[in-house]
C-alpha cells in the first residue's frame, strides 16, 4: 500500500497529472510496538507450544519428507488457471536455491517437458526459521507457468528437489476447455471457509472435487487468520459466539458440534473463539498454513480460484471487551485492558497488514488478463465466462481503503490514530486521484473492457463474483458502495448471477432490477428463473461455508425482505453450479452436515424456452 506511493496518492487532489499506480507495498511511517509475536493465549503465548493453553494442531504437508528430520519441504501446492495453460503454486519454509522447477507431460511415465518459475517472499511473524517443524510452516512462495497446453487434456507433474525439499509425486490436473466449447460441467461454488465449523463443508467439497467439478471458486475470506486472537476476547452480549467448553452458544439454531464440548484448557476464559482459541491456531500466520495444508485434498487436484475478502485485510478487524488486543498489539501488555479502543494500521505487525499474506499465498491471473494479481481477473471455462472482483477496495467508498481517505486538512500522510487497522490498497490506478469517482478506478475501466470483449456467442454465460452482496435481507451500508459501484456496468452487459459471501448464511434472491425492485417476470417459478439481460441479474449470498465466527442471523429489528427467495440461518456448506448447455444452468446448495440439496435454481435463458434437462430436485 503506501510508503511513497501514500504520499503519492494522498495529494493527487492538488496535482494535475491523470494517473498514478500505487504501489502495493506496506507503510512503516510509524513503528510497530506490540510483542515480536503475537499470541492470542495468555496460557501459552509461546510460537511452537508448550502443552498447555489452547491445542495446536498439525495437519500433513503437501509432501511427505523422505528424511526424519528434514531441513526443508514443499508444504502446500495449489493450482490456478491461466489463458491456455495451468499455474503451479508452491510453498516452502526455507528458499530454493535456484529457480523452481516442474517436470511435466501427458503420459505420468514420461515427464519429458520441463518449465521454470519464480519465486517471492514476504518477512512473516515470526519468520519459520523460529517455528520448530518444518512442515507446518511456509515462507517462500513459487510459482511456475505452464503454458500452451492442450485443452481439456489431463498433464502430469512433478516438483522437482532443492535445497533439502523432497521431490514431489506424480500429480495431475486437468487444463480448461476453450471458451465455446459445449458440454456439461459443475465447478464447486464457497465463500467464508475457515476450518471450525467447515469440517462437513469441506468433507463435500472433497466429495464433490471427486465427482468431477472442475474448479474451486472461493469467494472471499480464506482461512479467518485473522481471527487467532479469539480466544482473548471475552464473551459479550451484543456477539451471538460464546466458547467455553460446556455450555457452549452460537448462532443460528443448529446443534452444537461435537468440537465445542471439549473442555476449556485450564486457565483459559470463555471467550468469542473456538476450540483452537483462533479458527485453526493462536497465531495468525499459522492459520494460514494449516488451513492451506487441510485444503490440499481439493487445490493439488482442481484450481483453486480466489476472490479477496475483508479477513485477508490485516492482522485483525476489531477489538473485544476491555479492549485487550489494544493493549497487546499497542502496548505489549498481555493479558491486560485498555480504556478504548485504538487499534490502528500500524497496530499489526508490517507483514501482517495490506493483505500481504494473501498477495503471496494464492496466484490469480490479473496480469495474464490485463486485471490485478489475484484482486480482479477473468477467465472462460466452455460456455462461460467467470469474472472475479475485488469487493474491498480499489472502488469509491470501498469498506477498505488507502491513506487518501484518512487524510485530515493539508496533510499529505495520516497521523497513525487517524488510520484503520484494515486500511489497504489501492492496488491499481486512480486516475487523477478522484477517489470518489468509481470511473477513476483501474478496477471499473478493466471490468467495463472486460465485458466488452466477452462473445455471448462463444460464452453465454457470464457469472461475476466478489465477496460483499449488493442486496440482502441484512441491509448494510456498505451495500450502496458496491452496488453504485459495479451494477450499473453488470446490468449493461448482460451479467446473468452476480454471487458473493460475507454474510455468514446462505440467501438466494429474486431477479433484482437496477432500482432493487423484483422482475416479476423474469420468474417462472420459486426454483426457477429467467435471464433478462439489461433488466435484471440474480443474486445468491453463499456466504455459509463454516468458520469461526459461526453463522449470521437476523436480529431482532429485522425481518426476511421481499427481495429473497430463500434464506437459511442453520446450515453450513456450499454451492455446486452446472453448466449444462448455452440456455440452462443449475445452481444447488450442498449442505455440510449430510450433503443433501438445502436449495436449488434453474436459471434459463428466455428467447430459447428451455425447460430444465433434469428436475429430479423438484
Amino acid at each position: 500500500m503506501k510508503t511513497t506511493a501514500a504520499s503519492v496518492l494522498a495529494a493527487l487532489s492538488a496535482t494535475t497529472f491523470t494517473a498514478v499506480h500505487a504501489v502495493p507495498v506496506v507503510d512503516e511511517a510509524y513503528p510497530y510496538t506490540g510483542p515480536a509475536v503475537p499470541v492470542g493465549d495468555w496460557v501459552d503465548p509461546s510460537i511452537n507450544g508448550n502443552g498447555k493453553g489452547f491445542p495446536r494442531l498439525v495437519e500433513a504437508p503437501a509432501v511427505q519428507p523422505k528424511h526424519k528430520n528434514p531441513t526443508n519441504n514443499v508444504n502446500v501446492i495449489s493450482l490456478a488457471f491461466l489463458p491456455k495453460g495451468i499455474n503451479i503454486h508452491y510453498q516452502t519454509p526455507f528458499g530454493l536455491g535456484e529457480a523452481p522447477k516442474i517436470k511435466y507431460g501427458t503420459d505420468p511415465k514420461k515427464l519429458h517437458q520441463t518449465a521454470y518459475g519464480y519465486s517471492h517472499t514476504y518477512d512473516r511473524t515470526p519468520p519459520c526459521s523460529a517455528v520448530a517443524a518444518v512442515t507446518q510452516c511456509s515462507q517462500f512462495f513459487h510459482e511456475v507457468q505452464l503454458h500452451d497446453l492442450l485443452p481439456s487434456t489431463k498433464y502430469y507433474y512433478k516438483i522437482t528437489a532443492a535445497n533439502g525439499t523432497t521431490e514431489s509425486d506424480v500429480l495431475s490436473f486437468t487444463t480448461s476447455r476453450p471458451a465455446g466449447t459445449p458440454g456439461e460441467f459443475s465447478l464447486a461454488v464457497l465463500n467464508d471457509m475457515g476450518y471450525t465449523n467447515a469440517g462437513g463443508t469441506f468433507k463435500h467439497l472433497t466429495k464433490a472435487v471427486d465427482d468431477g467439478a472442475v474448479f474451486a471458486w472461493h469467494g472471499g475470506d480464506l482461512s479467518y487468520a485473522d481471527d487467532w486472537y479469539s480466544g482473548i476476547l471475552p464473551c459479550a452480549d451484543d456477539w451471538p459466539v460464546c466458547y467455553n467448553g460446556t455450555s457452549t452458544e452460537l448462532p443460528g439454531g443448529g446443534p452444537i458440534p461435537d468440537e465445542y464440548k471439549t473442555p476449556l484448557p485450564a486457565g483459559e476464559i470463555p471467550n468469542q473463539g473456538g476450540p483452537q482459541g483462533g479458527d485453526m491456531s493462536v497465531l495468525y500466520e499459522s492459520n494460514w498454513d494449516l488451513w492451506q495444508q487441510w485444503l490440499l485434498n481439493v487445490t493439488t487436484k482442481v484450481p483453486y480460484m480466489t476472490v479477496v475478502g475483508n479477513h485477508e485485510a490485516a492482522c485483525a478487524e476489531f477489538d473485544g471487551p476491555g479492549n485487550p488486543l489494544t493493549a497487546l498489539l499497542n502496548s505489549n501488555q498481555t493479558n491486560s485492558t485498555a480504556a478504548k479502543t485504538a487499534l490502528t494500521y500500524y497496530s499489526c505487525p508490517p507483514s501482517q497488514r495490506n493483505f500481504t499474506a494473501y498477495q503471496h499465498r494464492f496466484y490469480g491471473p490479473g496480469k495474464e488478463t490485463g486485471g490485478v494479481g489475484n484482486f480482479w481477473y477473468s477467465f472462460d471455462y466452455g460456455l462461460a465466462h467467470f469474472i472475479t472482483l475485488d469487493g474491498e477496495t480499489d472502488f469509491a467508498y470501498s469498506p477498505e481503503w488507502p491513506f487518501v481517505r484518512d487524510l485530515k486538512g493539508n496533510e499529505t500522510h495520516p497521523k497513525a490514530n487517524e488510520t484503520y487497522i484494515t486500511d489497504g490498497g489501492p492496488f491499481g490506478r486512480i486516475d487523477g486521484g478522484n477517489y470518489k469517482d468509481n470511473k477513476a478506478y483501474e478496477q471499473y475501466q478493466w471490468l467495463k473492457a472486460d465485458l466488452e470483449k466477452v462473445d455471448r456467442s462463444l460464452t453465454p454465460w457470464v457469472f461475476v463474483m466478489s465477496h460483499r452482496p449488493m442486496y440482502s435481507s441484512a441491509f448494510s451500508s456498505y451495500m450502496t458502495n458496491v452496488k453504485n459501484a459495479f451494477q450499473e456496468l453488470l446490468l449493461e452487459h448482460g451479467v446473468d448471477a452476480y454471487l458473493s459471501g460475507h454474510i455468514h448464511w446462505y440467501e438466494r434472491l429474486f431477479p433484482l432490477t437496477a432500482d432493487g425492485k423484483v422482475l416479476q417476470s423474469a420468474i417462472v417459478n420459486n426454483n426457477t428463473y429467467y435471464t433478462s439481460p439489461g433488466q435484471s441479474m440474480t443474486h445468491i449470498v453463499n456466504g455459509m461455508a463454516g468458520n469461526i465466527e459461526s453463522h449470521s442471523t437476523l436480529s431482532a429489528n429485522q425481518k426476511i425482505q421481499n427481495i429473497t427467495a430463500l434464506l437459511d440461518q442453520t446450515h453450513f456448506g456450499f454451492s455446486k453450479m452446472t453448466v449444462f448447455n448455452e440456455t440452462a444452468v443449475k445452481w444447488e446448495f450442498i449442505r455440510g452436515d449430510d450433503g443433501s440439496i438445502g436449495d436449488y435454481l434453474w436459471l434459463l435463458k428466455k428467447e430459447s424456452d428451455t425447460t430444465p434437462p433434469d428436475d429430479t430436485c423438484e
